[in-house]
């Protein structure tokens, strides 16, 4: 009889150390996946008047706060942006937006003013005009001065319903600096320190190249709806 005894309380003793054991191992996990994912804040950034691409109604939103001067953001852009594109956008599940940083000075400011010059004459064609003004960053000597007004000029002429006198009459007068300063309040409020950042609703991922770590936040984001 106490041998039994004995069995059963070893067996209750293997079964709470077991289900112990399991509770850790999946609070390390979530802890971990948190880790990998990044930083999760009390609000995501604004989009309204911001460029954006999927369905306006896509449950979750993707920020990139990028430089058209840095080539981390290029690289992003050819590497992390389709996938994201496909995996997401196109399905409807994700809308995309674009906010500049100026973190390069007046090159920066001045490929930022063209880009909403060119996003508020015609925004279908704003995202061929982002696409094209990336490629031409140099793929080595990334400090030279390379974004000009005639630059965009030539950029701009190659593609379709972008009229470039009324683009380099907007670069001209300024028209469009509110909505570069405004992206530059939200850099500071939400305390971007690199580029690209990305930001998955509320959640600013850790290493923007982890695209696993964005799958990740966008799938849980996904579920809580």
């Amino acid at each position: 009889m106490k041998n039994n005894k004995s069995s059963f309380k070893f067996v209750v003793i293997i079964t709470l150390f077991l289900v112990a054991l399991i509770v850790a191992l999946v609070v390390i996990n979530n802890n971990r996946t948190d880790s990998n994912q990044g930083t999760t804040l009390d609000k995501q950034p604004p989009i309204d008047g911001q460029p954006t691409i999927g369905d306006t109604d896509a449950p979750v939103t993707v920020v990139e706060f990028g430089d058209f001067k840095c080539p981390s953001c290029k690289a992003w852009g050819e590497t992390i942006y389709p996938q994201l594109v496909s995996d997401y956008v196109d399905t409807g599940k994700v809308k995309f937006s674009f906010i500049n940083v100026l973190f390069h000075g007046e090159e920066s400011e001045l490929a930022s003013l063209a880009a909403e010059s060119v996003y508020k004459q015609n925004p279908d064609a704003y995202w061929e005009f982002h696409k094209a003004l990336f490629k031409e960053q140099p793929s080595e000597d990334h400090h030279s001065s390379w974004v000009t007004t005639e630059k965009i000029n030539e950029v701009a002429g190659r593609l379709s319903g972008i009229d470039t006198d009324k683009l380099n009459a907007a670069i001209e007068s300024n028209s469009e600096m509110n909505e570069v300063n405004k992206d530059t309040e939200l850099v500071t409020e939400f305390d971007v320190q690199l580029t690209p950042t990305i930001m998955v609703n509320e959640t600013m991922i850790e290493d923007p190249f982890d695209y696993e770590a964005i799958k990740d936040a966008i799938d849980n984001a996904l579920e809580e709806m």
